[in-house]
């Protein structure tokens, strides 16, 4: 593998603010190897079956079809991809429903004051299918995005206001979405295992409404350059996006994706794979795979949601795995950062962390039944590096 591109590790926080930081050169490498994590070791599992690292504490924030405490509002089945939204003095928690529009598919969100106690909750999207996962936005909406054949992106205002589909955006087998506000586009991934990766250019930033889906065209190895074409049709009917323009790049299983200082990185869940998109010089390569760990047991697999913290670390959920979110360090170690026991039927999704740097939310999509009505919904609170 080549070296990486020498990047400014600065990452903006998943409450999307313009946090302090410490702008430092890292000498990215190969894909990232075992090491001890930041934190140290993990502890026995606390009251909530979550092992830790010294200094974490973990909390009940929700569990599906029980009211959400301290309001009215019961919460949805199969929590999902999630994000914090900054709200003045508090923050908004959003989280996806990944069930059928008639089970209840859509979003919602929980409001929390400046101490994260929880003040409110309700719906922000109804009547959708598979809400997977999505992204936030710099205007502070959450992208809420259907995964099933022909599936939309619904642009959702969790600060207030109705929900409205973008089918600019494409229409396909939706996951994920990351916004760079310095090209001022959306990438998208696409859960197929010949999906694809995308960008969608607005005609204007901050509008959705109107623009350019993209798709990112390369060769077949797993490094190397690239560049993006038009996709003719983003309707993606009679012919499906990924198949309408030749040399598009094939990626099995796309997932997660998260943007940080000219570099976007995703996740593709078909061969537990963390990608790596070099802005600046158009290149890319592996930021992890389980097949090239070199000493010890590979740490992260069935690789799903991804955010990063303002210090630069990557955390990955596992869809499977050993139910861990994993950290992915600025010099390439991968460590357990958490691991969820007596819920091997579920799947860690939604991790997203507050302005300051000091929470981070997640849910086990089925909990302890392994059923979408037993969701739970956590935040992790202790001494992240910010």
């Amino acid at each position: 593998m080549n070296r990486r591109t020498l990047l400014r590790s600065t990452v903006a926080g998943a409450g999307g603010l313009a946090l302090p930081f410490t702008a430092w050169s890292a000498a990215y490498a190969a894909p990232a190897q075992n090491a001890t994590g930041p934190y140290g070791a993990l502890r026995a599992a606390d009251s909530n079956g979550i092992q830790l690292p010294a200094g974490f504490t973990s909390t009940v924030i929700a569990r599906s079809r029980q009211t959400v405490p301290g309001t009215s509002y019961v919460w949805h089945d199969a929590p999902d991809g999630g994000a914090v939204i900054p709200n003045g003095s508090g923050w908004i928690y959003v989280s996806n429903a990944e069930v059928s529009s008639s089970a209840g598919g859509g979003a919602s969100r929980i409001l929390f004051d400046s101490a994260g106690a929880i003040v409110g909750a309700s719906r922000i999207l109804s009547g959708t299918s598979q809400n997977c996962a999505g992204g936030k936005t710099p205007w502070n909406t959450w992208l809420s995005c259907e995964e099933i054949s022909l599936g939309r992106v619904w642009e959702t205002y969790p600060l207030g206001g109705t929900a409205v589909v973008r089918p600019a955006m494409g229409r396909f087998k939706h996951e994920a979405a990351a916004a760079d506000p310095v090209r001022q586009v959306i990438y998208l991934t696409e859960d197929e295992t010949d999906g694809r990766f995308y960008r969608f250019v607005p005609t204007t930033w901050g509008n959705l409404s109107a623009g350019t889906l993209q798709v990112f065209v390369a060769g077949t190895g797993t490094s190397g350059s690239f560049t993006w074409q038009t996709v003719p049709d983003p309707d993606g009917s009679p012919t499906q996006t990924r198949y309408q323009v030749s040399g598009a790049k094939s990626f099995n299983g796309g997932e997660g994706c998260h943007y940080a200082s000219d570099t976007v990185w995703f996740t593709t869940k078909g061969d537990n794979r963390v990608w790596q998109v070099n802005l600046q010089s158009n290149t890319f390569e592996l930021a992890y795979d389980d097949n090239l760990v070199t000493s010890g047991s590979a740490p992260l697999t069935g690789v799903d949601n991804v955010t990063g913290s303002s210090y630069g670390d990557l955390y990955v959920a596992e869809d499977g795995g050993n139910m861990e979110i994993c950290m992915i360090t600025p010099d390439d170690r991968i460590s357990v950062f958490l691991r969820v026991t007596g819920q091997s039927s579920s799947e860690l999704t939604g991790p997203a962390f507050t302005p300051a740097g000091n929470r981070l939310y997640f849910s086990s999509q089925r909990g302890t039944s392994g059923s979408s009505s037993g969701g739970i919904t956590y935040c992790v609170t202790g001494p992240f590096r910010v």
